[in-house]
């Protein structure tokens, strides 16, 4: 066990998912753009029409510091966000999974020279080896979606990798071809978005029209398909992750994503009918509503994992809920029923080990810390918080609390108390605590 990564009003979660939702736009970016650019280019080349190279040369300048350097370095961020807000979690993940990270970052550097070298070889190598560096790079960096969807689709169904603990059975799961066949086709769609906004900044207006009205068409046609997609993936859920969108996730988030949808399916049949009539303001609130959908997606995909981090395997608190035998891993649960959360966990200041009348509620805090605070903040404000559910709840009464506790399996988004009768008490008192 780890220290706790303490995030008042907000939790680490929410920290490490604004991060991870900036760091889809660049990423995903890229991918769906290089693929317009070499369709682009292929079509100048062609029909001889060279002024075309305009665009693709501010645009792929574009992705060269929007996708390589923003992208790159939030990136960095989600591991580092990651490590310090769930570190059993990403080491799970890191173990499991190490060769498949190593196969991405192969594949990322090649996008990393991919980008220089096109960019920078413009009209200093032949059109047809400019075409083949750009389509290495289009299908490096493709690769990477490839290899990282597994792992993402992972993190939601784990397919039969707790029993077999076979690197592939928990890659290849139910949900990982409808992901990475929606994630493909709305990437056109968010590549399309950024190219409309690129060709506001072109002064041809007969390139500016043609850029438009293509990358309209992409936006189409990958918005259609995504959302096609997406009812495909969504019918691959496992049943309890089926249910949580049901029953716990906000209605307001589902209702953002559909709002997003239609929007962005008006802009690029207006964009169609009217290319030259779009301009950078519209543009850049189209990108802000793409940013506030895949917020709400990436939060939905979140919250259908609880009570895990990894399905199956390890609850959102870092408390490992399931063994895997064939990994030699074993349940905790049982464990620290018997001995105690405070005593299992390290980094537990010394005077709280041993409950007692005077700390009860300062060692009930540790415990609330531990297991809660993953998901709930214990301040007053902010996401979940813990005073307020007290009051939702009602319960006033250190025996009433206890017994609520221990209902908590019982909910299909919350892991179990784990801990031994003198520390439900405590975790009971500072609960109590916060209702006064």
């Amino acid at each position: 066990m780890y220290p706790i990564w303490e995030v008042p009003n907000l939790t680490a979660g929410i920290v490490l998912a604004f991060i991870a939702t900036f760091h889809i736009l660049p990423s995903h970016l890229l991918i769906g753009a290089m693929w317009f650019n070499v369709y682009v280019e292929t079509k100048a080349y062609r029909e001889n029409r060279p002024e075309l190279l305009e665009f693709i040369k501010k645009y792929t300048l574009f992705l060269l510091v929007f996708s390589y350097v923003l992208g790159s370095l939030t990136g960095i961020g989600i591991w580092s966000a990651a490590t310090v807000a769930n570190p059993r979690g990403i080491s799970g993940l890191i173990h499991t999974y190490v060769w498949g990270w190593a196969t991405e970052w192969v594949f990322f550097i090649i996008e990393v020279i991919g980008i220089f070298a096109y960019y920078y070889t413009f009209g200093k190598v032949d059109r047809k080896t400019h075409l083949k560096i750009g389509w290495i790079f289009a299908i490096g960096a493709w690769t990477t979606m490839v290899v990282i969807v597994g792992i993402l689709a992972f993190m939601v169904s784990p397919g039969k990798l707790p029993e077999t603990g076979n690197f592939f059975d928990g890659f290849f799961n139910q949900t990982y071809w409808p992901q990475l066949l929606m994630r493909t086709t709305l990437m056109f769609a968010i590549a399309a978005v950024y190219a409309i906004a690129v060709a506001t900044r072109l002064k041809n207006m007969e390139v500016r029209g043609f850029i438009t009205k293509t990358a309209a068409k992409w936006g189409i046609g990958g918005l259609i398909l995504g959302t096609l997609l997406f009812f495909w993936y969504s019918k691959t859920l496992p049943d309890e992750a089926s249910s949580l969108i049901g029953t716990f996730v906000p209605q307001g988030l589902k209702t953002w994503i559909i709002i997003t949808l239609v929007l962005m399916l008006v802009y690029f049949v207006y964009a169609n009918v009217k290319p030259l009539t779009i301009g950078l303001f519209p543009a850049i609130v189209a990108i802000a509503v793409l940013f506030g959908g895949i917020w709400s997606t990436e939060r939905i995909r979140e919250m259908i994992r609880k009570p895990y981090i990894i399905p199956q395997y390890m609850y959102s608190n870092q408390i490992i809920g399931h063994g895997i035998p064939s990994k030699g891993v074993s349940a905790e649960i049982k464990r620290i029923n018997e001995i105690g959360i405070l005593k299992v966990s390290p980094f537990v200041p010394a005077h709280l080990r041993e409950i007692t009348e005077e700390n009860s509620i300062n060692a009930g805090r540790i415990i609330a810390l531990i297991q809660c605070s993953s998901c709930h903040t214990l301040n007053e404000k902010g996401l979940r918080p813990m005073p307020q559910m007290m009051k939702k709840v009602g319960i006033k009464e250190m025996e009433a609390v206890e017994a609520y506790l221990d209902t908590l399996g019982g909910y299909p988004h919350m892991p179990p108390f784990a801990g031994t009768g003198a520390e439900k008490g405590a975790l009971a008192n500072y609960l109590v605590s916060l209702n006064k």
